[in-house]
């Protein structure tokens, strides 16, 4: 991980939302995309995964266009990752 998601986690954790969906990877065009989970607020945790040193984080729309793109479109259309 490029953008250390702990401190994240760590907030969301604190919140003291029940877990509806544990920890998984979403896929795009059959490859790992990412990483999700889902709180019972209807709140969803996600990451891209990163490629190489310069992928995922906070630069993951320039260095991962079309995962970004599709987990946008999800999110738009109430769809799961």
């Amino acid at each position: 991980m490029i953008i250390p998601y702990q401190s994240t986690e760590a907030w969301i954790k604190d919140l003291n939302y029940s877990v509806i969906d544990q920890w998984r990877s979403w896929k795009l065009n059959g490859q790992i995309a990412g990483y999700t989970e889902s709180y019972s607020n209807m709140m969803t945790f996600a990451t891209v995964k990163a490629r190489n040193q310069n992928g995922g984080g906070h630069t993951a729309p320039e260095y991962k266009p079309e995962e970004c793109v599709a987990m946008f479109k999800r999110w738009i259309s109430n769809q799961p990752l």
